[in-house]
């Protein structure tokens, strides 16, 4: 049986969860839900055991001590180290250029909170065989509300013996109408970024669309370095690479493009607001990490890694108490933290 290889992607300035995420430990890095970080748990969804390769890390220079000191086998693990940020394409190709050709990379990012592993273990499986006929698979999200905060697949036809579907039409972020016409038609999924790709055919893919990404991301891989569990791009050439999203620069595009449906407790933890609704809540609907007491509130979440909290009387709100910053915000403000002035000089 084909190889399956999680490839885990760690990058971003993690300013939507400021004060907690800042650009030198953002949110991969963070125990925010459970006792073990968003990074270390997505390595752990894709262990051995449950018949996945060993991982492949891609993550910049500034994120790499967090990176090894909680990857969960360093022995087994490697990691490839972006000169600079390239967007996911370019991300997705250094890892692709590392493997066989014949392997399945899983395409992870390393931020996301996902409750039912088993489910998200299936789904993984399914779509790797898919990947191995020569797909380029999805997950497509089961949609629970009508989000403008994601792009979405309008799922085609069946792909005849398996559980996958075809993609008919990526569709951009869409305003609340058209997210809410999405959610009542029972033909759309959330795409939630996460991908199944078998090596040989995601190269001849970006080939065919994006030569360019392609032969500058080969010639930094063929001018770079080992260094134990680490690669190194050449910077020069990378530097080069055209900055773009896989989904821009491939999927698209490809007539290869299916999904699979997933069931899987999913939330990418964009916001404040996102963290709560991930987080184990009392019957009032309040969630609570650190030292704080709450009387008489609902839907009020809390998090403090020090000073006491006290909450009388609020509804829908959020707390968040990190060294000298405080941030009180509510589930809709919880949109537009990233464009505060202290989380953009974090």
């Amino acid at each position: 049986m084909t190889e399956t290889v999680p490839v885990v992607l760690c990058g971003g300035n993690g300013t939507r969860l400021w004060p907690r995420s800042r650009k030198q430990k953002p949110k991969p890095f963070l125990p925010l839900v459970g006792d073990s970080t968003l990074f270390a748990a997505t390595v752990l969804r894709c262990e051995r055991e449950a018949g996945f390769g060993h991982p492949v890390i891609v993550t910049g220079a500034a994120h790499l001590e967090h990176v090894e000191d909680q990857i969960p086998d360093r022995a087994n693990t490697r990691i490839i180290v972006e000169p600079q940020g390239r967007n996911t394409a370019a991300a997705i190709a250094l890892a692709a250029l590392t493997l066989p050709e014949d392997a399945v990379m899983l395409v992870c990012p390393s931020d996301h909170h996902i409750g039912d592993c088993d489910a998200f273990r299936a789904a993984a499986h399914e779509a790797a065989s898919l990947a191995s006929a020569g797909w380029l698979v999805s997950f497509g999200i089961a949609p629970t509300a009508p989000e403008t905060g994601f792009g979405y697949l309008k799922q085609g036809e069946p792909i005849a013996g398996t559980g996958g579907r075809r993609v008919e039409k990526f569709v951009e972020k869409p305003d609340l109408a058209r997210a809410m016409e999405f959610l009542s038609s029972g033909q759309y999924a959330w795409n939630g970024g996460i991908f199944a790709f078998r090596v040989g055919t995601f190269l001849e893919e970006l080939g065919r669309y994006r030569p360019d990404i392609l032969s500058t991301v080969r010639e930094a891989v063929e001018k770079g370095v080992a260094d134990g569990m680490r690669f190194l791009p050449d910077a020069e050439a990378f530097a080069r690479v055209p900055s773009e999203s896989v989904d821009y620069a491939v999927m698209e595009n490809t007539e290869r493009a299916a999904m699979i449906p997933a069931v899987m407790a999913w939330s990418d933890i964009g916001n404040w607001q996102a963290l709560h609704e991930a987080l184990e809540c009392d019957e009032a609907g309040n969630a609570v990490r650190g030292n704080a007491e709450l009387r008489d509130c609902s839907n009020v979440m809390v998090m403090s890694d020090g000073p006491r909290v006290s909450v009388v009387g609020a509804s829908n709100l959020v707390i968040v108490v990190d060294g000298d910053e405080v941030l009180v915000c509510t589930p809709d403000g919880a949109q537009a933290v990233g464009k505060l002035t202290g989380a953009a000089n974090q």
